[in-house]
C-alpha cells in the first residue's frame, strides 16, 4: 500500500490533478484555521495544538499538526494571530504554511457584531522523490528490486497565499463564510509551464451554528446547551457537507456529525474555561470502509490565558469547543 500511495501520488502532482485540501475534523478547535475572521473572538490570548492521523491502517498514511495563537488588541481594533500546519502525505509530500491573520470587529448594533479578517499565508511545499517507486521496478517474481529510468524531478517549491473571511454573529447565532487560495497560486513542485491545471483552486467554506441553552445555569455545572452546526466547502467541483451537533454539560462536550459520503465522526471533549482537551473519531462509511482505513483520529488541546484589562464592550463569538 505504501508504494500504491506513492505512485498516485505523483501523478496528482505532475498531471495537475485536484487535491483536497487538508480538514480537521474538529473544525472549531483551532478556528483560525476555518476562517480567519476568528482572530481575537475569544478577547484574551488563547492558544491551539492539533494532531490528526487519517486511515492509520494504511502503510501510506496522512499525519497533520498545527499550532495557533491569537488575541484581542484594543489598538488595532481588532484580532491579530499566527497559524502554523504541517501536512505529511502518505510520507512523500510534506506541505507547511505559515500564517498571519487579522480580523476587524465591527459592533452593527447591540445585539449583532460583524468581523472582517485577512490571512497571508507562505506555504512550501516538498516531495521526497526517492521515496517514490514505478512500474519499471517490478519483478514479475521479487517485487520492486529494479532500478528505474524514470529521470528524479520536482524537490521544493513556496508561494504566498491569501485568504479572506467574514462572521455575522449574536449572542447565540453566528454565521460566517471564508474564501481560500484567492490568489490561485502556482503549487507544482515539477519544473515546467505554469498553466491553469497547476494552480491552486479558490476554496470557499460556509459555516453556521447556534446556542440553545436547555438547562438552568448553575455555578457547579454551567448551563446545558446544544449546539447544531453546518460546515460547507467548495472547491474546484468537489462539495463537502458536515451537519452535526454538540451537548455541553459542564465541563464536557459531546458531539456527533456526519460528512456526505465520507465518514460518521464522534467527538468527545473536557473544556475548563482555561483548558480544554479534545478526541474524535472518524467512522469511514465510503468505499474505502473502516476495517480498511481504521478510520481517523485526532486530539486537539487548547489554553486560554487571562489578560488584564479585559477589552471593553467585548463580545465572543458563540461558537463550540471543538
Amino acid at each position: 500500500m505504501k508504494k500504491i500511495s506513492a505512485i498516485l501520488l505523483f501523478m496528482l502532482i505532475s498531471r495537475g490533478f485536484f487535491s483536497q485540501d487538508l480538514e480537521f475534523t474538529q473544525f472549531y478547535s483551532n478556528p483560525l484555521y476555518l476562517n480567519p475572521a476568528f482572530a481575537g473572538s475569544h478577547g484574551c490570548p488563547r492558544f491551539a495544538m492539533n494532531y490528526r492521523n487519517q486511515w492509520p491502517s494504511l502503510t501510506g498514511t496522512y499525519v497533520s499538526y498545527a499550532a495557533a495563537y491569537d488575541q484581542f488588541f484594543s489598538s488595532i481594533h481588532g484580532g491579530f494571530g499566527v497559524v502554523l500546519v504541517n501536512d505529511v502525505q502518505a510520507k512523500t509530500i510534506n506541505t507547511f504554511t505559515g500564517s498571519l491573520v487579522y480580523s476587524y470587529h465591527l459592533q452593527l448594533n447591540k445585539k449583532w457584531h460583524m468581523y472582517f479578517g485577512a490571512k497571508a499565508t507562505w506555504q512550501e511545499k516538498s516531495l521526497a522523490w526517492e521515496k517514490l517507486t514505478f512500474n519499471d521496478q517490478i519483478d514479475p517474481k521479487k517485487g520492486f528490486v529494479k532500478q528505474t529510468k524514470d529521470v528524479p524531478r520536482g524537490g521544493s517549491h513556496g508561494f504566498f497565499d491569501a485568504t479572506a473571511g467574514f462572521i455575522i454573529s449574536s449572542k447565540t447565532f453566528n454565521f460566517g463564510v471564508a474564501g481560500n487560495h484567492l490568489n490561485t497560486p502556482y503549487e507544482s513542485m515539477i519544473i515546467g509551464p505554469q498553466t491553469d491545471d497547476n494552480k491552486l483552486p479558490i476554496r470557499i467554506t460556509a459555516h453556521t451554528n447556534a446556542n440553545i441553552v436547555l438547562g438552568k445555569y448553575s455555578k457547579y455545572n454551567g448551563a446545558t446547551s446544544i449546539m447544531p452546526s453546518i460546515i460547507y466547502s467548495y472547491q474546484n467541483g468537489f462539495s463537502q457537507l458536515n451537519i452535526g451537533t454538540y451537548v455541553k454539560y459542564g465541563n464536557m462536550q459531546f458531539g456527533t456529525w456526519f460528512r456526505n459520503r465520507d465518514a460518521l465522526i464522534l467527538t468527545v471533549g473536557i473544556n475548563t474555561g482555561t483548558f480544554k482537551v479534545g478526541y474524535s473519531y472518524d467512522v469511514t462509511v465510503s468505499r474505502l470502509n473502516n476495517g480498511i482505513s481504521g478510520g481517523s483520529h485526532e486530539v486537539s488541546l487548547g489554553f486560554n490565558l487571562n489578560c488584564k484589562p479585559k477589552p471593553k464592550k467585548f463580545r465572543t463569538i458563540s461558537c463550540p469547543s471543538f
